[in-house]
């Protein structure tokens, strides 16, 4: 049986890239400030929470 004693490095190494990239905090350099993200749901909460539109009186005849 021939082995190869270089494959447990190029295993390890490759291990450790995998990781990286699956252990990357945010992907692709977006970040996200939380402050933004309370604000926009605060104010998503906030059109939901509205009285709607008065709609203009119809005169009975």
């Amino acid at each position: 049986m021939v082995t190869d004693r270089t494959a447990s490095t190029e295993t390890t190494s490759l291990a450790a890239e995998v990781e990286g990239l699956l252990d990357s905090a945010e992907p692709h350099g977006v970040f996200r400030d939380t402050r933004e993200c309370a604000g926009g749901l605060a104010l998503f909460g906030l059109l939901l929470v509205s009285p709607p539109t008065p709609r203009p009186k119809t005169d009975p005849r």
